[in-house]
């Protein structure tokens, strides 16, 4: 039976964390800090023995041309530079004909300095970037363990990674202080920061001592369901009219993606789950980053390889699991589709009419899917027809009374006709 899965499966994504959950901050709500307790005499460092397994079986696994080797943590970096320089020589060694791969890091920043940068542009990493927006919102729940501010050295890694023209993303988490000020966040990052791709993840924190998604009690320190939609919808009324293919937000093309092709690009927004898993740094395999806890413990990958541990019988049924518990308020919404009731860990309510399952979440999403529903139609559309999705920009300021200029008689030092304030070199000429 494993056999047959196996034989069908072209591709996955692990997230390895090198250095377990060892990390150089101790923000507050990181729920991954308290994984330590899973291995209490431990090193926390992934051996090479390990890398090598980790790369080789990834790269063996996959049947398509494209392979992504991903490091996380924790903050991988303490694993220090050699050990990466190492990794890069692995891959070498085992990639195949034709084959190209991918390095992902997500990082908080803090030890990135030149020779990191020059390792990362020569080797073509791309570089995932911890920051919750402008330093009075940053700083907020994020600190090292003295708890004195990291702002700054966060900032000089951006500095330094566009100086090396470092390829990077930002994962900002919306949480209970910032999803108060979405403008703030999200103009900080597109003006300040000069940063063109955002990942928002929701901070939904459960109040336990293991960190396991256990228990149903939430921190004060989890965004407001309500306040979560309308901190999307905030930022959304300002991408849509005017940086659509200028700025990328993670979850707005996740969403794009569903109403393009009926399946999205998110695996919050999937039907089911299962193809994302994470690796400890002594090999252990688990069902998924947000559940590294014993009853997702797939196996070791000494011992049993990553193809056959994500086809396993155990891993089908975490998948599945998705779909199968969704409750039935759920499963008659009209955002289904693109909705699936989003992360399983987020589900902590019950349904109106008492049914667990209910996403911790659902009344903000639910709020954004109306509010965006039309103006997602007419960019499905003009996908569909072979034009650019940013021709809404034009559309709603027709529809608005708005005047765009037609770009090609706009100079490249002159106000963008989008309205952003920006020249047009720096906006949606770049």
């Amino acid at each position: 039976m494993i056999g047959n899965k196996e034989k069908n499966l072209q591709a996955f994504h692990v997230m390895a964390k090198p250095t377990g959950a060892q990390c150089n901050l101790e923000c507050d709500y990181c729920f991954f800090l308290k994984k330590d307790q899973l291995y209490p005499d431990s090193d926390f460092r992934m051996s090479d023995e390990t890398m090598e397994a980790y790369i080789r079986q990834t790269i063996e696994g996959h049947h398509v041309p494209e392979v992504t080797i991903a490091w996380q943590g924790g903050e991988p970096t303490l694993m220090g530079l050699d050990f990466f320089r190492r990794s890069v020589e692995m891959e070498k060694k085992y990639s195949k004909p034709g084959m190209r791969i991918e390095n992902t890091l997500q990082t908080n920043g803090v030890l990135i300095d030149e020779e990191w940068c020059k390792f990362f542009h020569e080797n073509n990493f791309l570089i995932g970037l911890s920051l919750d927006g402008p330093r009075h919102l940053h700083d907020v729940y994020r600190h090292d363990k003295g708890g004195k501010s990291v702002f700054d050295k966060v900032l000089r890694a951006a500095r330094l990674m566009q100086k090396h023209d470092v390829e990077f993303n930002i994962l900002c988490t919306v949480n209970a202080k910032n999803s108060q000020h979405p403008l703030d966040v999200y103009r900080f990052f597109r003006d300040e920061l000069e940063a063109r791709y955002i990942q928002f993840i929701p901070i939904v924190e459960r109040d336990n001592e293991t960190g396991n998604q256990e228990g149903t009690q939430i921190t004060d320190r989890t965004v407001d369901p309500e306040q979560y939609g309308r901190f999307l919808i905030a930022i959304f009324d300002e991408w849509v009219r005017q940086d659509v293919g200028f700025m990328f937000v993670q979850f707005f093309d996740g969403v794009l993606a569903s109403y393009v092709r009926g399946r999205s690009t998110l695996c919050i927004l999937t039907p089911t789950c299962g193809e994302g898993v994470a690796l400890e740094h002594n090999g252990d395999l688990y069902s998924c980053d947000h559940f590294v806890e014993p009853r997702c413990l797939l196996g070791n990958i000494s011992q049993t390889s990553i193809p056959d541990l994500v086809s396993s019988d155990a891993q089908l049924t975490f998948g599945q699991a998705k779909s199968e518990t969704l409750p039935k308020y759920c499963q008659e919404c009209k955002f289904r589709f693109t909705c699936h009731g989003e992360c399983p860990k987020n589900r902590v309510l019950t349904t109106p009419d008492g049914e667990p399952g209910l996403n911790w979440l659902c009344v903000g999403l639910k709020a954004f899917f109306e509010h965006v529903d039309r103006p997602m139609q007419i960019m499905a559309d003009l996908l569909r027809r072979g034009q650019y999705a940013d021709g809404i920009i034009k559309i709603l300021a027709q529809e608005e009374g708005r005047s765009v200029p037609k770009e090609e008689k706009v100079g490249r030092n002159d106000p963008c006709p989008c309205g952003s304030g920006r020249k047009y070199k720096k906006c949606h000429g770049a």
